[in-house]
C-alpha cells in the first residue's frame, strides 16, 4: 500500500485489482474494496494483502441500510472506481413503491440493478470523481435505454459526465474496446476540463510478451484442435464469421474473454510442426497490462483465465486516472480526503 498517499479510493465489483494497480500508480490509497467472487478475492488478497468484502448489496441495500448506516461502512474517499457488470433496467413496480414509502427518487429507475450500488454511494459518501468502465455495447444495451438511464443517473447526482470508449490495443498487444465514464462533483470543480488520453499508434505486439519456454500442456490436442477446425468450416460455409483465431505474433490479438479457459479459440499461438497453442496465464496477464513477473496467480488455470478475461487493461486505466488525479491536485475546492483507512465490520 501507498504510504503517504495523496487521495484516498475505493474499490467496487474490484476483480483482481486492476483498478487498484493503476490508481496506486497515482499515489492513491486504497480505502475499501468490494468484489463477490471467492477466487477473485484469493488473487486479490495474494497480491495486496487483504480480502475484498463481498457482495456490495450487504453496503448499500435500503431495505436493510439505512443511509447513515452506509456513511459509517464506507469510509470517505476521493475516487470511486468500479467495472460494474451490465443489467437491463426495468421500471416495473415503480408506483408500488412510491405507494409503499420506498422510493429513491431518481435512483428508483436503477433498483435491482448493480449500478444502484454505486448510484447510492455516490449519494452518500459525495467522492469528488468517479471512474466507471463497461463492456462497449453498453451505448446500446437494451436498445440504448441501460446507458441513457445511467448518464441521466449521474447527471441528476450533480456531477459532469465524460464518456468514451477507448481500445486497449494502443497500451498492449490486443483489441479490446471498452466505455468509460468519468465525472466530476459540481459542487467541487466548476466546469471541469477532462479529456481523454489520446493514442493513435500500436507499440507493442503480440511476441514481446510471449514465454519462451511452455508446457506441453497447452497445445490443444488432436481432436480439440479437428473440433475447432470443423466448427470454423461450418459457419464459414454457411456465411458466419465465427471461428478460432490464429494470432499474428506480429500484431495484436482478438479480444480476451472469461470463456478462454474453455478451448482459447480467439486466441491461439500458431507453433511449427505442431498444433497451435492457448495463451497460459502468464501471458494472458501480460495482455492486460499486468507484470507478469511479479503478479501471483494463486488460483487454477481455468480461473486464471477467467479473472484475465474479465479484467482491465491496467495501463489504459493508469493513463486515466492520471487525467483524473492532475484535476485533483490542481482543484483549489479539492483537498485529500482526511485518510481514515478502516471500514467498520457488518
Amino acid at each position: 500500500p501507498v504510504k503517504n498517499p495523496d487521495f484516498a479510493f475505493i474499490d467496487l465489483f474490484a476483480g483482481i485489482g486492476g483498478f487498484r494497480i493503476a490508481m496506486q500508480a497515482q499515489n492513491g490509497k486504497c480505502v475499501f474494496s468490494s468484489e463477490w467472487d471467492k477466487f477473485a478475492q484469493k488473487t486479490y488478497a495474494a497480491n495486496f494483502g487483504e480480502v475484498p468484502f463481498g457482495d456490495i448489496r450487504l453496503f448499500t441495500d435500503p431495505k436493510k441500510v439505512t443511509d447513515e448506516r452506509l456513511n459509517s461502512l464506507i469510509p470517505d474517499h476521493d475516487v470511486l472506481c468500479a467495472g460494474f457488470p451490465c443489467q437491463p433496467f426495468s421500471l416495473a413496480g415503480v408506483s408500488k413503491k412510491n405507494s409503499l414509502g420506498r422510493s429513491h427518487g431518481f435512483l428508483d429507475e436503477t433498483q435491482g440493478t448493480l449500478f444502484f450500488d454505486i448510484a447510492r454511494i455516490l449519494t452518500i459518501k459525495r467522492p469528488k470523481a468517479f471512474i466507471l468502465e463497461n463492456v462497449k455495447n453498453l451505448r446500446s444495451h437494451d436498445q440504448g435505454k441501460t446507458f441513457k438511464v445511467i448518464k441521466r443517473t449521474l447527471e441528476k447526482l450533480n456531477y459532469t459526465v465524460f464518456d468514451q470508449v477507448l481500445d486497449g490495443k494502443y497500451y498492449v498487444p490486443q483489441h479490446r474496446e471498452r466505455i468509460f465514464l468519468v465525472g466530476f462533483d459540481n459542487e467541487v470543480f466548476s466546469k471541469p476540463e477532462f479529456s481523454f488520453p489520446e493514442r493513435d499508434k500500436v507499440t507493442s505486439t503480440l511476441e514481446e510478451i510471449l514465454e519462451k519456454k511452455v508446457s506441453e500442456k497447452y497445445t490443444h490436442s488432436d481432436h480439440l484442435w479437428k473440433y475447432l477446425r470443423d466448427y470454423a468450416a461450418k459457419h464459414k460455409a454457411a456465411g458466419n464469421g465465427f471461428g478460432y483465431g490464429i494470432a499474428p505474433l506480429d500484431g495484436i490479438t482478438r479480444t480476451l474473454s472469461a470463456r478462454y479457459h474453455k478451448d482459447g479459440s480467439e486466441i491461439l499461438i500458431e507453433q511449427l510442426g505442431k498444433n497451435p497453442r492457448k495463451l497460459t496465464p502468464r501471458e494472458c496477464a501480460a495482455l492486460q497490462g499486468y507484470d507478469p513477473k511479479t503478479f501471483i496467480i494463486p488460483v487454477s488455470d481455468t480461473q486464471a483465465y477467467r479473472q484475465f478475461g474479465n479484467s482491465v487493461v491496467v495501463p489504459l486505466i493508469q493513463d486515466i486516472s492520471g487525467q483524473i488525479t492532475s484535476l485533483l491536485k490542481t482543484n483549489e475546492k479539492s483537498t485529500p480526503t482526511t485518510l481514515n483507512y478502516s471500514a467498520k465490520s457488518l
